[in-house]
């Protein structure tokens, strides 16, 4: 464990009012943009995490989305937060030890004939459940992968990591008696119907502290709560992007920023990039495309695609449920244009008759592939597997976004519902912990989060470089 001293954690360690609660027992995880500690609440000796989140805006998403999702059984709990003026947003979390990632990992190494197919619908279940609530919600994640889904003691699944997360209309959804009904007989299956501690706001300005709980006004917690982020907003009016995987956002596509530096300077910086509509999609800045991990990106992200919702989401589950039952990443690429040239291989060409609109993509007509005339296919990639299986799969990796099966579609698909019946929770198999990948292991997890640059042209047989009024275009062959 770390040292309390030492220069990434002195922050923590100094705040009395989250060291009057919680004894910090180390760090356990750190992102490009937080640090996660283990802790043990004093009151009643709960193990909690405690996330640092040091971007006001990834903290400013997380804990309104995750206050949004709060009765959620799927959707990690947010106990409290911490946030002063000066410093970092602290995120009290429910503490869960493992994730699917870790499960993939132990079932390919230990376990002979992988994960049941029994057990596959049990946790696709899960997940399925936490990706409706978002999304009816209207709330896309937007960094689905297996190492974002946390999972309990008792085989819980649970979404989290919402850093990315964006509410792309005003929460309207109302839940009807029927969805309580079902939402309480699913965590009731689960045991986990808890008494959620409502989060606890501490805001402080030159002149005074305030604490903020649920005993008191809701407006008023709600006021200077936005009051804070106001004054984080502006200090930063200028940098008013999305995070992504060590990348600035700026207001260019992954392909446009990643790509660019590794053509040719001159060409480049002379060339227009596209911008996305300043007037955004909501109070929270524009839309970008450099949004979550490569290897669970939708295809109109890679093409620099501003203008999308929650359907991105599913794209990355087709990525999560295929790597599931063959226990290997299914588009592992090295970089965005990689990315795309396997995802082509797979599926053929991306064009107007699989995807209607996709030239309108900003960087559909700057990058360029040969025409793929026999793609291997779905099968291929899972061999051994059942028609309902690679079925379930092909219903989300649509490259048209508006063919991408629902969640609540896929709740209800027959798969899930036929012979071998979905296990009890209590019966799934879960790893002791969370584990590390191997090192100089090929596609290790710690891959999924890009360095911020496409080097590998050298990879293709051949790489054409055009200017064109607009810039330049890159093929492919």
């Amino acid at each position: 464990m770390e040292s309390p001293t030492s220069s990434k954690s002195w922050s923590i360690y100094g705040r009395k009012e989250i060291t009057t609660k919680y004894d910090i027992q180390g760090k356990i995880g750190s992102g490009a943009y937080s640090d996660v500690y283990r802790a043990h609440r004093k009151s009643d000796g709960c193990i909690v995490a405690l996330k640092e989140i040091h971007d006001y805006q990834s903290a400013f998403r997380e804990i309104e989305a995750l206050q949004t999702l709060q009765n959620c059984p799927n959707i990690v709990v947010l106990h409290e937060f911490f946030w002063r003026e000066d410093e970092d947003a602290v995120l009290v979390l429910e503490y869960l030890k493992t994730d699917l990632a870790s499960l993939i990992r132990e079932a390919k190494k230990n376990w002979n004939g992988g994960i049941s197919s029994g057990e596959i619908k049990r946790w696709m279940i899960q997940i399925l459940h936490g990706v409706d609530a978002c999304h009816r919600n209207s709330i896309a994640h937007r960094d689905l992968k297996p190492s974002n889904l946390l999972i309990s003691d008792n085989g819980v699944l649970k979404l989290a990591d919402f850093g990315q997360a964006r509410i792309l209309l005003e929460p309207g959804f109302v839940a009807s008696a029927e969805d309580l009904e079902h939402d309480e007989r699913n965590a009731a299956s689960q045991g986990q119907l808890s008494t959620l501690q409502q989060p606890e706001v501490i805001i402080k300005d030159s002149n005074e502290q305030a604490c903020v709980n649920q005993e008191q006004d809701m407006l008023t917690k709600e006021e200077l709560f936005r009051n804070l982020v106001e004054q984080k907003a502006k200090a930063a009016a200028t940098e008013d992007t999305d995070k992504d995987s060590n990348n600035p956002d700026g207001d260019n596509s992954c392909l446009a920023t990643c790509t660019a530096s590794e053509i040719e300077d001159d060409i480049l910086k002379g060339s227009d990039t596209y911008e996305p509509d300043e007037g955004g999609d909501d109070t929270y800045g524009p839309l970008t495309s450099c949004v979550g991990t490569r290897w669970f990106r939708a295809p109109e992200l890679l093409y620099g695609s501003t203008n999308y919702g929650v359907e991105v989401d599913l794209w990355s589950l087709g990525c999560i449920f295929a790597e599931l039952f063959s226990l290997e990443p299914l588009f592992p690429g090295t970089s965005d244009i990689d990315q795309l040239s396997r995802i082509f291989n797979v599926l053929g060409n991306l064009t107007e008759e699989t995807f209607p609109g996709c030239s309108n993509l900003p960087d559909y007509n700057m990058i360029s592939f040969s025409n793929i005339e026999n793609p291997v296919g779905l099968e291929a990639c899972l061999p051994n597997h059942s028609p309902d299986e690679i079925l379930i799969v092909k219903k989300l990796l649509c490259f048209d976004p508006a063919s991408r099966a629902t969640a609540m579609e896929l709740l209800h698909d027959k798969y899930l519902s036929k012979e071998p019946l979905p296990v009890p929770t209590s019966e799934l198999r879960i790893p002791l912990t969370k584990c590390d990948a191997d090192e100089g292991s090929p596609g290790n997890w710690f891959d999924y989060r890009e360095t911020g640059s496409d080097s590998d042209f050298d990879e293709f047989d051949g790489v054409n470089v055009m200017k064109t009024n607009s810039g330049f275009s890159v093929r492919f062959d």
